[in-house]
């Protein structure tokens, strides 16, 4: 139990998701910002590619990149709706990461006191 690599996928995992929420709130605070071109953070795919190989993931916030969707007429991309759906989804995949944590530590707890 305690030496399984849970507690560092789900730390990996809210890193990356901390990571997007700044970005998010970055695009949003941009949304009219002449030029601006939204970010996007992927960190599924390097925490995906770990656990598959059953090494230990990172925890580094993954990569920011910028989106490549079409722009406005004064060369901006950001879509308020999309980012508003993006920081929402965000927070509630923060707070099931957080929660899976929290019972990981439970489990760990509990066992320590059982012994």
């Amino acid at each position: 139990m305690i030496g399984d690599i849970t507690p560092a996928a789900l730390h990996a995992a809210l890193s990356g998701l901390a990571q997007r929420q700044r970005v998010t709130a970055d695009n949003i605070a941009n949304v009219n910002t002449p030029g601006f071109l939204a970010g996007r953070t992927d960190f599924e795919s390097s925490l995906r590619g770990a656990l598959t190989s059953g090494e230990t993931p990172q925890i580094n916030g993954g990569m920011v990149g910028r989106s490549l969707e079409p722009t406005n007429t004064n060369g901006n991309n950001v879509n308020l709706d999309a980012e508003t759906l993006i920081a929402t989804e965000t927070g509630l995949r923060y707070q099931l990461a957080l929660s899976a944590l929290d019972g990981k530590y439970n489990s760990i707890r509990t066992a320590l006191r059982t012994q």
